[in-house]
């Protein structure tokens, strides 16, 4: 989990997993580039269609909810990592 947080690309996933998070990363970064083609990268690793929708909602979800913090300003718990650093590391 800590490899992918770190950066996705470098980490050892499958084709399926890395087709997700390419999916991810573009819908968060960039939406206004999201079309037919990243539905169809998703089905060509076994994706079903629901399992896309679910991932799109989860995925839009996760930003909607970044977002709300970010403008407000809201804090994360003392008790939490932040992603990418590593059990262990300060």
């Amino acid at each position: 989990m800590d490899s992918i947080a770190r950066d996705w690309r470098e980490a050892d996933l499958d084709a399926a997993d890395r087709a997700l998070c390419a999916y991810a990363d573009r819908l968060t970064r960039a939406p206004q580039g999201m079309g037919p083609q990243q539905v169809e990268n998703l089905r060509a690793v076994g994706f079903s269609d629901r399992a896309i929708h679910d991932a799109t909602q989860v995925i839009g979800f996760f930003n909607y909810i970044n977002r709300l913090a970010d403008a407000l300003g809201v804090v994360p718990e003392e008790f939490t990592r932040r992603w990418g650093e590593c059990a262990g590391q300060n």
